[in-house]
């Protein structure tokens, strides 16, 4: 884990020379932030708008971005987790600790998800069912089709304007 971050610092620390070398030494470290940063950002941004618009379109997105969603903060939390035992020394870093507590939540939401996947499947075969002997159960479609049309529509416009504010 100590690798991998000082990995990270190493190429951060390389891309910051390269553009104080194309831009000149005028960028403080606060300028490079703001415009590396804000750019990533933006690009990250329009990214996962047009993934979660995809998934938008889905059967299950709610659960899929719901998904999504927690593996990126379980993500956050566990490196903040390694980068604290870092510091405090109260344990290894490690990044094979860190994968194998997202594999957790992996494992642990593929099994609700197989749980539920059966308790629906279970319950739209039963809806499909009753589906298929409701038309029995109606007799007399005849009534219920007169009573529709008896009902008058009242548009807006037919409607008498009442100035609610008017005394």
């Amino acid at each position: 884990m100590k690798e991998l971050i000082l990995l990270l610092a190493t190429i951060v620390n390389e891309i910051h020379d390269v553009l104080n070398r194309i831009f000149g030494s005028s960028m403080t470290d606060k300028d490079l932030h703001f415009w590396i940063i804000g750019t990533i950002g933006m690009i990250l941004f329009l990214v996962v708008y047009v993934v979660f618009k995809i998934i938008e379109k889905w059967k299950f997105s709610a659960t899929i971005l719901s998904f999504i969603f927690t593996f990126t903060m379980l993500t956050v939390l566990v490196f903040a987790i390694e980068i604290q035992q870092a510091i405090t020394n109260r344990g290894n870093m490690e990044f094979a600790d860190a994968v194998m507590g997202l594999w957790g939540f992996i494992v642990i939401f593929s099994i609700y998800a197989l749980i539920m996947g059966i308790i629906y499947s279970i319950y739209s075969r039963t809806k499909k069912k009753k589906k298929k002997g409701a038309p029995d159960l109606i007799e007399d479609k005849s009534d219920a089709a007169l009573d529709i049309e008896k009902e008058t529509t009242v548009y807006r416009s037919q409607m008498k304007k009442i100035n609610k504010f008017r005394k």
